[in-house]
Order: C-alpha cells, then structure tokens, then sequence
C-alpha cells in the first residue's frame, strides 16, 4: 500500500520532469550530413509529437516534412557531459508559428537552406532543439536554431534552462509561502469556527437527548407507581 501512495506521489513529478524534458530547449553538438523532405503520413499514436503545418498553409492528414541528418555527439547528464563517440541523429524542420509551444519559429524554410549550406561545409554545428527523438514512433527532435561552433566539445552553457529553473524554484516558494498566510487567514478560521459550530450543535442535541430522556424517565415512574 506505501508503494501505491508513493507512486502517486512521483506520478505528476515524472510527468511534469517529462514535459519539461521535452518542451524546453537543448544543444546539440553535430555534424550535418546532409537534408531531405520525406512525405509523412501521420497516426494517432505520434501526430501529437508534430507541429502544425507551416505558416499559411492548409494542415492535412499527409504532408512534406523537412528533415536534417546529423551525425551527433553523444552526452550524458542532459547534455553537460560530452563523450568521445558519435551516434545518428535526425532533426524535424517545422514552423511553430504562435500555438504550442512557444519558440514562435516561422522560418523552416531559410533553416533548410542553412542546414544544406552545412552539410556542404563540413564543420562542426549546435543545433537548438526542443522534442524527442523515437525510432518506434517515427518522431524527431524539432530544430529551431543551427549556429557554428569550434569543435565537437564547444561548452555550450544552456542559460535559459538554468534561469528558468532558478525562476521555478523560487516561484514554488513563493507560491507556498502565499499558500501559508492564505490557509492561516482564511482557512483555517473558518475550520475552527466550523468545527465550534458543529461541537456546540452535537452539545445541543445531547442535551435535548438528555431532557428527553428524563422526560421518559418520569412517565416510567408514574406508570410504575
């Protein structure tokens, strides 16, 4: 039973670390091999991993899909800590536009043009990404920003995921210290004044329980006598 209500308990965490995991933005480090658009048909299991269709076209059950082929380095730690290896890893290339989520991209197409410009120059490349990537589902990580770096180890310091972590974290103590005062003014007075309410009205109606019961008692007597 303990391990049923602890798993409840880490229920909206994981899910909360997984949205989080996958809406916010990440640095790869890569090679660009080369670019492509494939004609997607799209399921129910994996049409939610996809944004819409590009700004100003119509969105269709099938549509053309832009996609970078990188060679990646591989990193552990969410990214802090590079490796010697390399692995594949494919990119999507779509508009966000103004929905879900925010990165408010509408440049897919002058993206493509730079990904091939890359895959020409054969050097070394941070792709921000935001999404994951799932050979089983057939869903990619969504590119929204290719910028030249050195080397395959540049030290890319992902600020706006520590600014916003450091913002979650002092929002949650700001939002429980708010919690407090708010549940110590208002709250908690109207439990107490409800909970003298209902011990006065159980007093009330012991006592007329009471005086009824010698009201019985009485008859009892004279009929006794």
């Amino acid at each position: 039973m303990r391990a049923i209500f602890f798993f409840l308990r880490l229920l909206p965490i994981l899910v909360l670390g997984g949205f989080l995991h996958y809406v916010l933005p990440q640095h790869d480090t890569v090679q660009i091999t080369s670019t492509e658009v494939i004609r997607t048909d799209f399921s129910n299991l994996n049409r939610i991993f996809y944004a819409q269709a590009d700004n100003g076209g119509v969105e269709q059950a099938t549509r053309d899909l832009r996609l970078i082929n990188t060679t990646k380095v591989r990193t552990y730690l969410l990214g802090f800590i590079p490796t010697d290896r390399t692995e594949v890893m494919v990119y999507r290339n779509e508009d966000t536009g103004w929905i879900w989520p925010p990165y408010f991209k509408f440049d897919s197409a002058d993206l493509q043009a730079e990904a091939s410009a890359a895959a020409r120059a054969d050097g070394w490349y941070s792709i921000t990404h935001y999404g994951w990537r799932n050979r089983w589902l057939s869903i990619y990580p969504n590119a929204v920003r290719i910028t030249p770096v050195d080397g395959p180890n540049p030290g890319i310091v992902p600020w706006f995921n520590i600014f916003f972590f450091s913002f979650l974290f002092v929002a949650f103590f700001v939002v429980r210290g708010m919690w407090r005062q708010f549940r110590e003014r208002m709250i908690d007075p109207s439990i107490d004044a409800a909970e003298h309410q209902f011990d006065e009205a159980r007093a009330g109606l012991a006592q007329r329980r009471s005086g009824l019961r010698r009201w019985l008692d009485s008859w009892k007597s004279k009929d006794r006598q």
